[in-house]
């Protein structure tokens, strides 16, 4: 989703371009320039969502299962988008409390759900305090976290990355702070992922050349 539609959350589908072999060379973009990542050690892979985002909710399922098969030189996070936009920031949140609170298999989907399908507005504490009881075993406990001070430095930190990494629309994914690739660069959410593959391996190649 592009960044100037973000306001409308789960109303706006962008229409993917169709896989094209024409565009294999422009299927990522490179970063310059390139960001370094939490652990020099490893090949990072970043990607950029947002819960209000329809394309970012088909893409969950694949990443998913994608990540769970990156060999043990490699590092995912993923890193919500915030653009400057209070309904995004406060998605935001809610997604790192998840994370914090170690609740991220057990409501991440349904947050899709809630913003897409049943148009809870989940962008303030009140609104997430009444959705998440029953959601989590330790409703309190989770909300302790959303108002963490843990929490609103993942939320900065994240505005920086997004910044910096030229981020303007997701899901976008951006590997070993250099290549950028998604699914209008490389023609489909699964072409995304072989893209990411292709990158994973040519960073690790540089790497080794150093």
């Amino acid at each position: 989703m592009k960044r100037r539609d973000a306001l409308k959350l789960a109303t706006l589908a962008l229409t993917l371009p169709a896989a094209s072999l024409a565009r294999a060379q422009t299927s990522y973009t490179v970063l310059n320039p390139p960001q370094p990542g939490d652990d020099p050690g490893k090949i990072e892979v970043i990607e950029f969502f947002h819960y209000g985002c329809p394309h970012c909710r088909d893409f969950d399922p694949l990443i998913s299962d994608w990540k769970k098969k990156l060999p043990a030189d490699v590092a995912f996070r993923a890193v919500p988008a915030i653009w400057n936009n209070a309904q995004l920031t406060g998605l935001a949140r809610l997604y790192y409390a998840t994370e914090v609170s170690e609740q991220l298999d057990a409501i991440h989907a349904a947050v899709f759900v809630a913003v897409q399908d049943e148009k809870r507005p989940l962008f303030t504490e009140e609104q997430v305090r009444d959705w998440v009881s029953g959601k989590v075993a330790d409703p309190a406990k989770f909300m302790d976290a959303y108002k963490s001070f843990g929490v609103n430095s993942m939320l900065q930190r994240a505005d920086q990355l997004a910044r910096a990494m030229k981020i303007q629309g997701v899901p976008t994914v951006v590997i070993d702070g250099k290549y950028v690739t998604s699914a209008s660069l490389s023609g489909s959410h699964q072409n995304t992922l072989k893209v990411a593959d292709e990158l994973i391996a040519r960073a690790r190649q540089e790497r080794g050349a150093k």
